[in-house]
């Protein structure tokens, strides 16, 4: 490789590590990737791959069912026919043996079950739905995890940009000071309180800067992602339309629907459990005696013929059955009313809260332009020295709590429009 192409190679380096470190997220894409990293979302598929194995087996049952058996017994009597009517007709008459043998095997096809098979399969949907529904409640509690950090990570960012305009205040009306003291205007010590006031903006600087490695780090841990301080998290627009969305579809809700539909599939076994069935049988056998009882020896034999069968003693409890389940039903609806209505309660107080931040944020906008008003007319001062320094500290502190809470509050009006979407799930 020669020198041109080694540079070459070098820059492309430089540029794909610089694009790796300054990458650009989105609060979506994390939540997806979360999802996507967490170790429970593998069961999806093997809760998928369990129903079809059952609805598999539910289907078999339309398929000819063999059994095997086989018996060897001894009878104390046997049927007899008197020797004199044998003499009578001019035959002998075989007597029967006490130890008697067979083997049969039997291959039954089912016609008509009553529903049994269908409701089965009915129950398996319901139920890998249920554990769908339910695993998807789990997966959801990720999205407000991962909206928690990462809204504290952009928090932390703009504590970030303040305290780095405060540096630059304190920098410029240090040299300014400095200036002064050169003039014979400021002493010393009015020098020594901004430096103080610079120390303490620095060690600000590092504790925001230790807390913002720690978020990135369990976003990371959460994402699968690489999230370092290089990292750029997107700062979503505000988007107030989710306050008109008054639809929830929260995955609560779906796994609650997912149990009533148990419980009517249930009822539909039930029902057809307690229904008489029909089916078609051919038995093919070898024993001793066969069908003919008076034949010596063993000999083949075989049966066929349809099959009714009814069990009516599930008839009994079947009312009893059927109100338990409607009993379940019930209670199932209650949880859903109940969480529907506590759902509800939480969106209007974070819409509630939503507005207050709003009005927040407009006197805020004020606030901080009074603040600026006051540091200018106190650093003139300060040159006509009819202020102290002390003075323009206090100023200076004033404007930047008043920059940082303005930052809060953006911050604390997505995080809750967020926290609405999360709460209806739209």
């Amino acid at each position: 490789m020669n020198m041109k192409n080694k540079i070459l190679f070098i820059l492309l380096a430089i540029v794909g590590s610089l694009s790796l470190n300054a990458q650009s997220l989105t609060i979506e894409t994390c939540q997806e990737k979360a999802r996507a990293n967490y170790p429970l979302v593998k069961q999806y598929g093997l809760i998928e791959q369990t129903g079809q194995y059952n609805i598999s087996n539910a289907n078999k049952g339309y398929l000819p069912q063999l059994t095997l058996s086989a018996k060897a017994t001894y009878q104390s009597d046997v049927t007899q026919i008197p020797v004199a009517l044998g003499q009578r007709l001019g035959i002998t008459i075989p007597e029967v043996s006490k130890d008697q043998y067979q083997a049969v095997l039997e291959a039954s096809q089912l016609i008509w079950d009553g529903g049994v098979i269908s409701a089965q399969k009915k129950i398996t949907n319901a139920s890998t739905q249920i554990e769908k529904e339910n695993l998807e409640v789990s997966l959801y509690a990720l999205k407000d995890r991962v909206n928690q950090l990462y809204f504290g990570i952009l928090l932390l960012n703009e504590q970030l940009k303040q305290n780095s305009i405060l540096k630059n205040d304190l920098k410029i009306n240090s040299d300014r000071i400095s200036a002064l003291i050169q003039n014979g205007i400021a002493i010393q010590a009015d020098l020594d309180a901004i430096n103080v006031e610079q120390l303490n903006a620095n060690q600000r600087e590092s504790d925001i800067k230790n807390s913002r490695q720690t978020y990135c780090l369990m976003l990371s841990a959460l994402t699968g992602l690489s999230i370092t301080d290089q990292t750029v998290l997107t700062k979503p627009e505000i988007d107030l339309s989710v306050l008109n969305k008054n639809d929830n579809h929260r995955p609560e809700l779906a796994l609650l629907d997912a149990q009533s539909k148990l419980y009517e599939s249930q009822k539909s076994l039930l029902n057809a459990g307690n229904l008489p069935k029909i089916g078609a049988f051919i038995q093919g056998g070898y024993g001793q005696p066969g069908l003919n009882m008076f034949t010596t020896g063993f000999s083949p034999f075989y049966i066929g013929g349809i099959r009714f069968s009814w069990n009516i003693s599930g008839l009994y409890s079947q009312k009893n059955n059927l109100n338990k389940l409607d009993i379940s039903k019930k209670t199932v609806d209650i949880q859903k009313e109940t969480f529907i209505f506590n759902n509800n309660l939480v969106t209007k107080q974070q819409q509630n809260e939503i507005e207050k931040i709003q009005s927040t944020l407009t006197n805020d906008d004020e606030i901080i332009r009074l603040r600026q008003n006051i540091k200018k007319a106190t650093s003139s001062k300060l040159e006509n020295g009819t202020a102290s320094v002390s003075d323009l500290v206090r100023d200076l502190n004033a404007e930047n709590q008043a920059q940082q809470l303005k930052s809060l509050h953006e911050i604390q009006l997505l995080l809750t429009i967020y926290q609405l979407k999360n709460n209806t799930n739209n």
